[in-house]
């Protein structure tokens, strides 16, 4: 190698890169250059010298950085094959760059930095402690020259902490060897960044202010910035010794530190790490000196200080990291106080929740948010709970909270100062919507927790606002209401006041019914209250829903005092009916179109009227009589009310039934209260209707052709009946039940005695009434189902052809597109005919299935021994499957299969279950099957796709739909087959598996996950069996991470091993045993998921191998399997006598043997493998044995040192 060699190619390579980097450069050029300098890293034999030339000051810092990367390169790919004295010509070489290799620390470019102490660290890696014992020697020798040595001594130290403990990038025993020689030499690493800190610190204070030495001064201030960085990476792991060692010198530091501008962050940042530290409660006891008089001035100053300046973006992130270390504190002294530790309040307390509360009341809604949970573990700790200083802050946070609750601050307003800060935390006002309710939900929580201390506060402080906003003007701010004149919008500063007062006063009120005695709730208080409100009058739509919310929440008083309870019934029935007066004016042959806000007013009294109905029955049951004839005049006018808005009336009249307690007497009720229903839907019109396909599209005039689709709806009547009719079954048989004691249910005639099981019988007052209307609802069923018939979509008219489509609304759900932000919320509901036509399939089909689903659990017995009631569903709700898309059959499995297997006794089993799911998973394993491939084949072929009308997102829309029905057939699988014991334990299962050592034992499933009676029962159908068994097994290699989690963990063995006992065919059991190979291809990459499947492998093949050689056969075919190593392991797993190894030991060999076929993730599919080999053991001797790499970790070295000082 000579030196015209080393510059000609340099001279090659310096063009190579300067193309690469000329944006002006042709693609086919930079192609080839990138091409020359990639070859040339791989196979020349002169990289290292090409390398440093390159690397030269000389050169421009493009060429630098090429040549920087050529070494890392060498490094990381050829070190195992480098002669020794070339390795330590190129440490020397790097070692020197270091000392006098870089342009002065301001002046050199970051990316030069950085791939320099890569290269240290790479070689660190490689060869130390054992082959290069000096290297914290030289770095503090290279330290010594000056700042510019140091920062990147710091970069080195930092990246090295970061591959070896953060993102472990290398081999166990090399991380072991360093990890350890890093531990024992922390203190000296500590002192070393800590008096780098501190000195360089000094200087820049010193220097600062004298405008010649600026230089000097920025030099010191970035060591001091890469100091704190470096400290970072180490004060999360080690030792707490360290961090707390010389009377926490280091928290001092940092916190004298958090008044410096230029290094408030880093310090701050350290910081948090160091007071976020879980561990020994003992070890975290020197901690508390946070709370000292010095550390809270230091904090405290900084906050203010950060503050007062206005909203720049570095002294907004300082305040939430000063937040974050406040929240860290609060979590500490809440660990240590009331523990052995023997920790007492600390003196600063009070300071402390002054300072908290500074930011709870701060303008920026992020920072408000960040406190919550901090104060809900102050308020439910069991020691400072009882703190008068905490008790005292209770009302200043409930307060703070009156402010919070109000939802101002969009990013795109400016009607309030949290708007500026919103802008630096939020992209859009949908994204602050989304933060702001969970951001309420929370300080709902909490604000319960603080009522828990001082309930009276909290009311009387909901009293006086609630007072407040009862007289208050409306205001409803510069954009008017679409719904009418002088009307709120929910951005109106009236509606965001009352709602904001609304969640308060339902938070505060409820836990004061909670907390407190009977005899010391106020009740006259809360009686005046209730009386304000029904008293108040408003046209608002959106002030009237939160005036409903005040009276539900304020409504347990009315238990003290009855007499309050027709006025409030009032109040609801009057609302149930409201309409805006603007609203009549559109009367036209259809009903006038509502805007959301007033259908949101009158759905919220019908479902306070359910709640209070349900909760509150025996109060209600008085004044039944009255109820029910408001009920009857509001039935009488079948316009006035919605079909859902009847029902609900109705089910609010069941529930007070379900408290006659007398069998006959609410049977007679039940009866009247259906007549209508029975009477419409028995009349031979409906009969035709319902039970023939093309009656029925006429008669809900889904073959019309519309002129005005807004305005005409000819049979917009028809549907509503057969709507009013399907809600009410529901309402009825959801609501309708027998007494929860059994001596009541006794003394009603409710019970008929007991099953073989053991199990009590009751019959349902509504089940006579309900199984006269059910041949029909099947019908309808069974019409519904066969609508999807192409023939049938045929006679679908022009403008309804995408009648049986789904909503706009589910597709965006399935997709997660976000829902437009709230404007929508008060425009008139305008739908156009189709949408109304959508909208009433969809909702019919889900209500057909919902009745079905709750029929199990209302009428019991009765319902299960329909006669030939299995029959009769496969003819009707699983009849043209074929047909019906997977948007529909997905509810059909949720809402009515899955509750009706559950609540089946096993005594109809045999007689219903079985025989309605052998066809049915016979089927779905089918249809899934083909729907899977499909969406393979297009994966494969996707290149060459030919665009049709937006393509893109109607497949996602498909794939996600076969994604949502895999996982509901998966999980009908699992709750007909496994016992809930065996599937709750196993929920928790490791999401995404820590690294290779925790290698799956989190994610076995438990041992105990037995098959229920159901299981067994169809797992003694062959066709069922297999059906279940393939469907499970084939399962595992489609496309759905969660699905096949979950199906790994919990359904696949237990299904098995039922059928060990019996003989397999040993071509059945290489398919099991292959799926699941297949699985770890597909998912391999993903960590649960492979450990999960990993453990299955393992135990079929423990399991089976014995009994069936062929699973050798295909262990054999595995990519790059070691036929030895496999050898080692049958022979182990098949001489009984042996002493077996332990299951992990097991269990990691068997891993490392199915290697070959586990997934990688795209990233890392086509990388080049980086070697480092292990050197001698630094801690124990190894016992010789065979199969350990003794031999080659010497690399015929032996044990000399490789980098001699």
């Amino acid at each position: 190698m000579s030196a015209e060699q080393v510059s000609g190619l340099c001279e090659q390579l310096v063009k190579a890169v300067t193309v690469i980097m000329d944006p002006a450069s042709t693609q086919r050029y930079r192609l080839e250059a990138l091409k020359f300098c990639e070859e040339f890293k791989e196979k020349c034999p002169i990289c290292v010298p090409c390398g440093l030339k390159l690397a030269e000051k000389t050169q421009t810092a493009i060429v630098r950085h090429f040549g920087l990367q050529i070494l890392e390169h060498v490094v990381k790919y050829r070190w195992n094959n480098m002669p020794r004295l070339e390795k330590v010509y190129l440490k020397n070489n790097v070692m020197g760059l270091i000392s006098s290799g870089t342009q002065s620390i301001l002046e050199e470019e970051s990316h030069i930095k950085d791939v320099l102490s890569r290269i240290v660290v790479e070689m660190i890696k490689r060869e130390w402690p054992q082959h290069w014992p000096d290297m914290l020697k030289e770095l503090d020798t290279l330290s010594k020259q000056g700042e510019t040595q140091t920062e990147l001594v710091m970069f080195i130290l930092l990246r090295l902490a970061e591959d070896v403990v953060t993102f472990q990038t290398l081999p166990t025993q090399r991380r072991r060897d360093i990890q350890q020689t890093l531990t024992q030499n922390m203190e000296k690493i500590f002192s070393f960044l800590l008096n780098a800190l501190q000195q360089n610190v000094n200087k820049y204070r010193l220097m600062k202010t004298d405008l010649a030495q600026e230089p000097k001064a920025q030099a010191n201030c970035r060591v001091g910035i890469a100091a704190l960085n470096t400290l970072a990476g180490y004060i999360d792991w080690v030792a707490l010794s360290h961090i707390t060692a010389d009377n926490c010198k280091l928290l001092e530091m940092l916190c004298l530190l958090l008044n410096e501008p230029e290094l408030q962050v880093g310090a701050a940042e350290c910081l948090l790490i160091a007071v976020s530290r879980k561990g020994k409660l003992e070890d975290r006891k020197p901690l508390m000196v946070l709370f000292g008089d010095v550390a809270m001035h230091c904090i405290l100053s900084a906050a203010q200080t950060a503050d007062g300046e206005g909203l720049v973006e570095k002294h907004y992130v300082f305040l939430k990291r000063l937040c974050q270390v406040l929240c860290a504190l609060g979590s500490q002294l809440c660990a240590l106080l009331g523990s052995d530790c023997d920790v007492e309040t600390p003196a600063n307390f009070g300071k402390y929740l002054e300072s908290f509360l500074a930011f709870t009341t701060h303008p920026s809604q992020f920072l408000r948010s960040s406190t919550q949970i901090t104060w809900g573990a102050l308020f439910r700790h069991e020691v400072l709970s009882h703190d008068p200083l905490l008790l005292a802050v209770v009302p200043k946070y409930l307060r703070a909270s009156m402010t919070n609750l109000v939802k101002v601050g969009f990013p795109s307003k400016a009607d309030s100062p949290s708007c500026e800060y919103s802008r630096f935390d939020f992209d859009s006002d949908e994204d602050f919507n989304a933060f702001f309710n969970s951001f309420r939900a929370q300080q709902g929580e909490v604000m319960r927790m603080a009522c828990r201390l001082d309930p009276l506060t909290g009311f009387q402080m909901a009293g006086e606002w609630l007072k407040y906003q009862l007289t208050a003007p409306v205001d409803t701010g510069p954009m008017n209401s679409k719904t009418g004149e002088g009307l709120c919008s929910i951005f109106s500063p009236s509606f965001v006041q009352w709602d904001a007062m609304t969640f308060f006063s339902e938070s505060v009120i409820s836990q004061m019914f909670r907390t407190m005695d009977k005899d010391e709730i106020p009740v006259n208080d809360g009686i005046d209250l209730l009386q304000l409100v029904l008293n108040f009058e408003t046209k608002d739509p959106l002030i009237l829903s939160c005036v409903l919310t005040n009276v539900s929440a304020l409504f347990p008083f009315v238990t003290y005092r009855p007499e309050y309870l027709p006025q409030v019934l009032s109040k609801l029935f009057a609302s149930v009916t409201f309409e805006v007066v603007e609203e009549s004016k559109f009367v036209v042959s259809v009903q006038a179109p509502r805007t959301r806000a007033v259908k949101n007013v009158r759905r919220h009294a019908c479902s306070s009227i359910i709640k209070m109905c349900r909760d509150y029955p025996q109060l209600v049951l008085p004044n039944f009589e009255m109820l029910y004839n408001h009920v009857k005049q509001l039935l009488s006018n079948e316009l006035l009310l919605t079909q859902m808005e009847k029902c609900a009336l109705m089910e609010a009249l069941v529930l007070i039934s379900n408290q006659f307690k007398d069998y006959e007497r609410q049977k007679a009720f039940l009866e009247e209260l259906m007549a209508p229903v029975a009477g419409l839907w028995l009349s031979p019109e409906m009969q035709r209707v319902l039970s023939d396909p093309e009656a029925f599209i006429s008669y809900v005039g889904a073959d019309n052709k519309i002129a005005d689709p807004v305005l005409e709806d000819p049979s917009g009547l028809n549907r509503s009946r057969i709507s009013f009719c399907v809600y009410t079954i529901l309402g009825v048989v959801k609501r309708a039940r027998w007494p929860a004691a059994t001596e009541e249910a006794k003394a009603g005639g409710f019970f008929l005695g007991y099953l073989p099981s053991g199990t009590p019988m009751y019959r349902n007052p509504c089940t006579e009434q309900v199984l006269k209307l059910f041949d029909n609802l099947l019908a309808l069923i069974r019409t519904h189902n066969n609508l999807y018939m192409p023939e049938m979509v045929a006679r679908l008219g022009d403008t309804f052809a995408k009648a049986l489509d789904m909503l706009e609304v589910e597709k965006n759900a399935i997709l997660g597109l976000p829902q437009p932000l709230l404007e929508l919320y008060d425009s008139p509901v305008y739908k156009t005919v189709l949408e109304r036509m959508q909208g009433f399939f969809c909702t019919l089909y889900d209500n057909c299935f919902h009745i079905l689903g709750n029929a199990g659990p209302s009428m019991q017995q009765d319902f299960y021994t329909v006669e030939g009631l299995a029959t009769q569903l496969l003819s009707s709700a699983f009849n043209n499957l074929n047909n019906i898309p997977d948007y529909r059959l997905r509810p059909m499995l949720r809402v009515f299969v899955k509750p009706l297997v559950l609540s089946c006794p096993s005594e109809y089993y045999e007689t219903l279950v079985c025989p309605m799911l052998g066809p049915l998973f016979t089927y779905l394993h089918l249809r899934l099957s083909q729907k899977w491939q499909v969406i393979n084949q297009r994966s494969m072929l996707c290149e060459d796709d030919a665009a049709d009308d937006n393509p893109e997102s109607q497949e996602m829309l498909e794939e996600q739909l076969v994604r949502l029905l895999t996982r509901e057939v998966m999980d009908l699988a699992t709750v007909c087959c496994v016992s809930k014991k065996g599937v709750e334990q196993n929920t928790t299962a490791a999401v995404d598996g820590d690294d290779d050592e925790a290698m799956a034992t989190e994610v076995t499933p438990p041992a105990n996950a037995e098959l229920t009676e159901l299981g067994k029962c169809l797992m003694k159908q062959e066709d069922v069996c297999t059906a279940v068994l393939i469907t499970a097994y084939t399962s595992l290699s489609w496309k759905d991470t969660l699905s096949c989690q979950r199906t790994t963990t919990q359904l696949c063995w237990p299904l098995l091993k039922q059928v060990l006992p019996g003989n397999l065919l040993p071509d059945a059991v290489s398919w099991f045993f292959t799926s699941v190979l297949k699985g770890l291809q597909v998912h391999g990459q993903h960590d649960g998921c492979m450990a999960a499947l990993v453990h299955l492998a393992f135990q079929i093949y423990e399991a089976l191998r014995p009994r069936y050689g062929e699973l050798k056969a295909v262990m054999e075919q595995i990519p790059d399997i070691q036929l030895d190593s496999l050898e080692q392991f049958d022979s182990k797993l098949l001489n009984p006598t042996l002493q077996k190894v332990a299951d992990k030991r097991r269990k990691d060999h068997f891993k490392r043997l199915i290697s070959g076929c586990i997934g990688k993730p795209i990233g890392e599919q086509f990388r080049k493998e980086v070697h480092i080999r292990n050197l001698p053991s630094l801690f124990k001797k190894v016992k010789p044995s065979l199969d350990t790499d003794a031999l080659e970790n010497e690399d015929g070295e032996g044990f000399n040192v490789l980098f001699e000082p």
